[in-house]
């Protein structure tokens, strides 16, 4: 599959609803997503709340004119580090059919060079501990292990 055929953009609204599909079908995730034409909205609303901040961008990669998985970057200057600015990655979902044809690869590296771009000093990323195969695709990336992360659900 050639991936120079495929295009990484900017997501704009037409795409929410794809988006919301791809995080669907993901069943490791454990987000509570879903497809539901009903919950639209509330995809919709957090699509808007993302592209009215300055610190977010969520990108697309589409291929054969279809949305096949999304990015969302997040950029947080912090005092610690001297004041330099980092760049959070999440949201990484390529469509499961689509998996193992380096797309996922391109969007990672489009996102990294676009942090680059912004002069982030540093690039976070965090993973579900039982996703091993994303491990190994980020450490081949040149991400480390390197910190324990913690959540706490306050719903």
């Amino acid at each position: 599959m050639p991936v120079g055929n495929a295009v990484i953009r900017d997501a704009v609204e037409a795409d929410v609803a794809a988006l919301a599909a791809i995080f669907a079908a993901d069943d490791k995730g454990g987000h509570g997503d879903t497809a539901d034409p009903s919950a639209l909205p509330a995809y919709l609303a957090a699509f808007r709340r993302i592209g009215d901040s300055p610190d977010n961008r969520l990108f697309v990669i589409e291929f054969g004119g279809e949305v096949v998985g999304t990015a969302q970057v997040t950029f947080i200057t912090s005092l610690s580090g001297r004041g330099s600015t980092k760049m959070t990655i999440e949201a990484v979902q390529i469509r499961s059919d689509m998996r193992g044809h380096r797309l996922g690869e391109r969007l990672m590296r489009h996102c990294i060079e676009f942090g680059r771009a912004r002069g982030v000093a540093l690039i976070d990323l965090m993973s579900n501990s039982v996703r091993t195969d994303a491990h190994r695709f980020y450490e081949r990336l040149g991400f480390v292990k390197s910190h324990a992360g913690f959540k706490m659900k306050l719903e």
